[in-house]
């Protein structure tokens, strides 16, 4: 029996979206905080983590370029041995919506998947025989991706905090279809604290209560209350931000001279992208 255990289990990847403006050590605990929860359940393998900074268009106050967010991200998650940084998102030069990025982290997923056979058939598929084998074949094709891929291809669930979630119920911060896509095709893994609100959160949405089993959330006992804005201020303030931060994240922004008073002024007065983007959808 403890032979099929592992095959039984459900193969994960979480995706963290952000601005990671810095990364901190609570960003890191999530993605530890959300392996553990899904290691006690039994039914799940964390295979990955990835963590995907958004894009200096997203144009949120006091964003500093995505080459420092990403290089940090990088030093903070050397030593990791399943946490990794992907700069696709970050090198967008239009804000790309979350939904978009779990796409196109899904889609890459599938891509690499040995066991997909539209992978292993497209190389088959000379020129001069196109004709005869695809109709033979388009069909197994089709029947074969759909129920293995669900079990052999990872899902990818998106991991955030509580106040992304809650960021949900924000007028024209999300499309209502995104947030549906996103808790129904793929789930959210959310980390919140002991005695906050979400559980009420997700009851007085319709939407998030119609997908409440594709919402994992995960309890936080040792409370954590870093934030990158509280960083950054104290830095403006020339405080210590030491064990906040990784060391090596620590050194770059000293470095660099990453945060002060006039990079926490970039983009003032600027609409965030999406409120940009959805309240002029709205209009027309």
């Amino acid at each position: 029996m403890a032979m099929e255990d592992p095959d039984k289990k459900t193969e994960l990847v979480l995706l963290a979206c952000g601005s990671f403006n810095p990364i901190t050590n609570m960003h890191l605990r999530l993605f530890e905080l959300a392996k553990d929860y899904f290691d006690e359940t039994g039914k799940y393998k964390v295979i990955k983590g990835i963590i995907s900074p958004v894009s200096d268009a997203y144009k949120k106050k006091g964003l500093i370029s995505a080459d420092h967010r990403v290089t940090m991200a990088k030093l903070a998650t050397k030593n990791s041995d399943w946490v990794e940084v992907d700069d696709w998102e970050s090198s967008q030069s239009e804000w790309v919506e979350t939904v978009k990025v779990l796409r196109y982290h899904h889609q890459k997923l599938l891509s690499s998947d040995p066991t997909n056979s539209l992978q292993n058939a497209l190389p088959l598929t000379k020129p001069g025989r196109k004709r005869k084998q695809e109709p033979n074949r388009h069909d197994p094709i089709k029947k074969k991706t759909q129920s293995p891929d669900i079990k052999s291809t990872p899902q990818i669930k998106l991991l955030c905090g509580s106040d992304v979630l809650e960021s949900f119920g924000i007028p024209n911060l999300w499309k209502l279809e995104d947030i549906t896509e996103i808790v129904q095709n793929h789930g959210l893994v959310c980390i919140s604290r002991a005695g906050s609100n979400v559980q009420k959160f997700i009851y007085e949405s319709d939407v998030l209560w119609r997908h409440k089993n594709n919402i994992h959330l995960v309890e936080e006992w040792i409370t954590n209350d870093i934030s990158s804005t509280r960083i950054r201020r104290a830095l403006r303030r020339g405080q210590s931000i030491r064990y906040l931060v990784p060391d090596v994240v620590l050194a770059y922004i000293e470095k660099n001279n990453l945060y002060n008073l006039e990079s926490e002024d970039k983009n003032a007065g600027v609409v965030l992208a999406p409120l940009q983007k959805y309240a002029s959808d709205s209009k027309n």
